[in-house]
């Protein structure tokens, strides 16, 4: 499976519309890879509190539809990164979540004909009560989607979908792995100050749980902080395939062997020594 991590670079100065137009572009320019992805927030910005309610959208908005018509023209699988999702229009009680607010941080999967594949509200809210937690709903679903491969072809490869911070929950991870998964896609809005653990969990997590881990992250700076970069893809060996540097816009050409998975857990069996109980995964067609 041939992976385009792009990791996108931006600052207080670019207008959100310009910065989609832009990252569409780059989207467009990976044909020939079977899956691009994007990082956490790059377009309504990661550290941009203030602006998340005004720049909220429906899974129809304008951010949503310029992806999957990037995903189209390039025929690749596309994970879009995420934006902030607001409810429809004249929603009420549970259609707002939990708490009403009736916005999430979500994820999307589109497929190569534009059509979207999946979506994954995050699940662990950065911020210890303020920033997401203060203004976001708490996503509920684990959620992993068949994908196929229509540059290399191949059979349909099982994706697990996390963000960010849920990169520090490893039970996450394993659900993803009960659920199917053969490659983890994490994307992020990770600070530069705290960007040690970023490359140190990604790795953990494809060791601890032997599936592939692509890691998108974002540079520049922008709300005042420092993005950490260091997109990564790490192997189930833990083997770091490729990596972006600290701070400028870049895209990561890598080939995952997904064929040779089984054959990694089976020669070192780890997996089937688990003792603790293994929790239910869901699988929605489209998880909203």
């Amino acid at each position: 499976m041939k992976v385009a991590v792009v990791q996108v670079a931006y600052g207080d100065d670019e207008p959100v519309a310009d910065r989609v137009a832009r990252v569409a572009d780059l989207v467009r320019a990976q044909a020939g890879h079977d899956l691009v992805v994007l990082p956490e927030l790059w377009a309504p910005g990661g550290f941009s509190y203030q602006q998340w309610a005004d720049r909220a959208e429906p899974l129809d908005g304008p951010t949503a539809t310029a992806m999957r018509a990037a995903a189209r023209a390039a025929g690749v699988v596309r994970h879009a990164g995420s934006i902030i999702v607001r409810a429809a229009d004249g929603a009420a009680g549970a259609d707002l979540g939990e708490q009403g607010r009736g916005r999430w941080n979500t994820s999307l999967l589109i497929g190569p004909d534009g059509e979207l594949l999946a979506t994954y509200r995050k699940v662990h809210r950065f911020g210890f009560g303020t920033g997401e937690p203060e203004l976001l709903e708490a996503g509920t679903e684990v959620v992993t989607a068949d994908v196929g491969r229509p540059a290399s072809g191949g059979d349909d490869v099982r994706l697990g979908l996390a963000t960010c911070y849920d990169l520090r929950f490893p039970e996450l991870f394993r659900m993803l792995l009960d659920g199917g998964a053969e490659v983890a896609v994490v994307p992020a809005a990770w600070p530069r100050a705290r960007v040690a653990h970023w490359t140190l969990l990604a790795r953990a997590r494809a060791v601890e749980d032997q599936l592939f881990v692509v890691a998108c992250n974002t540079a520049g700076t922008h709300a005042g902080h420092t993005m950490g970069g260091c997109s990564q893809v790490v192997s189930p060996a833990g083997d770091v395939l490729a990596e972006a540097g600290p701070d400028d816009e870049q895209v990561l050409s890598v080939t995952l062997d997904v064929d040779g998975l089984d054959g990694v857990r089976q020669r070192f069996p780890v997996l089937a020594d688990r003792r603790l109980g293994r929790p239910r995964t869901v699988r929605p067609e489209v998880a909203r």
